[in-house]
């Protein structure tokens, strides 16, 4: 079978979730926006609530329709991109909470359907989504007498502890929920990170729960084993795929296995990127191409089946590094083509 699996451990995001949500001490949410970051939204999201996660964060509310279909009733789904037109019987029939960002989205919400509950998402600094201090001044008396569940706001640069754009979030956001008697929310999985102050109310950890950076203590959460498809022998001066990028330098064994870029293992990373074959790191030779990659295995013992791309020996991040991106980045290209297996339940 050509077909590469990618494992996802179920466990060691419930354990990072419990990590994070110790080292909060006040609710801690969950953040399972664009599919869990592309590890399946419906299995890691029920797990979490068996873990005793009782809200839910994600960008669309389609996406917190669907989740609803699999977490049922008694769980907050939080939705950040707020009342679009369009969702009002999606929010209301499902009780999604809008996170709402604009006095039009806050009409909206309360024309079509009053009573409902929603929170509110202010800017504090990261000129993305949500109301700036002049917008929630006009609109903060009416806004809080319809008794939001939450106020949130989202900081910028709290993956970088010292950097001053995170103290200046934390006073603007401080100053604008003054005398708000709701839940307040400000930290991410670096705001859980950069102590108690960033706390308030509640947190909502996201890359943290999946494994990635800044969660330095995080469990590794996903392996992705790839095929061996052909091995072959080359001699000094041949070369392995396209460009001829490759060219031997000693008799070498290549290895071409059943994965590339069309399964998010971008192709900027090539020069840098390398795999495991059992404990023996064996480097990518030439370019990744589309399905194929090849990898130079002359080092590594024989018999090997699969190549090791992501587990114990390197992360997402470490990929993120080869790729000059992110780990976010590239969780959430990971192809639909892997065969997904789900551990740790």
């Amino acid at each position: 079978m050509a077909q590469a699996t990618l494992s996802i451990d179920l466990a060691a995001i419930c354990n990072n979730w419990r990590a994070l949500d110790k080292l909060s001490a006040v609710e801690t949410g969950a953040c399972v926006k664009a599919d869990a970051y592309g590890l399946g939204a419906p299995r890691v999201a029920r797990a979490l609530a068996q873990a005793g996660a009782r809200s839910f964060f994600v960008a669309l509310t389609e996406e917190g329709a669907a989740l609803r279909q699999h977490l049922g009733d008694g769980i907050d789904i939080y939705v950040f991109s707020g009342h679009m037109k369009g969702d009002t019987d999606m929010i209301g029939d499902l009780g999604l909470i809008p996170l709402i960002n604009s006095v039009d989205q806050m009409l909206r919400h309360v024309e079509a359907l009053p009573g409902a509950p929603f929170g509110i998402q202010l800017d504090s600094g990261m000129n993305r989504l949500g109301m700036e201090p002049g917008e929630w001044a006009a609109v903060r008396d009416i806004a809080l007498s319809q008794g939001p569940r939450l106020v949130m706001s989202h900081l910028a640069c709290a993956d970088e502890p010292n950097h001053a754009m995170n103290a200046m979030q934390h006073r603007a956001f401080s100053e604008m929920i003054d005398g708000v008697n709701a839940r307040r929310s400000l930290a991410a999985t670096g705001g859980v990170l950069l102590g108690a102050p960033y706390h308030f109310d509640m947190t909502r950890p996201g890359i943290g729960l999946y494994g990635g950076m800044p969660f330095a203590d995080a469990q590794p959460v996903v392996k992705l084993d790839i095929p061996i498809i052909q091995t072959r022998d080359i001699d000094i001066g041949e070369s392995v795929g396209y460009g001829n990028a490759f060219i031997a330098q000693r008799p070498s064994r290549i290895a071409t296995i059943g994965s590339g870029y069309a399964d998010g293992i971008l192709r900027a990373m090539g020069p840098k990127a390398a795999l495991f074959c059992n404990d023996t790191r064996v480097p990518v030779a030439g370019r990744i191409s589309m399905d194929l990659i090849g990898v130079d295995i002359t080092d590594a013992s024989e018999g090997a089946d699969t190549l090791e791309l992501l587990g114990h020996h390197q992360s997402v991040d470490t990929l993120a590094e080869w790729s000059g991106t992110i780990g976010y980045e590239i969780l959430t290209s990971l192809g639909a083509r892997y065969k997904r297996r789900y551990v740790g339940v």
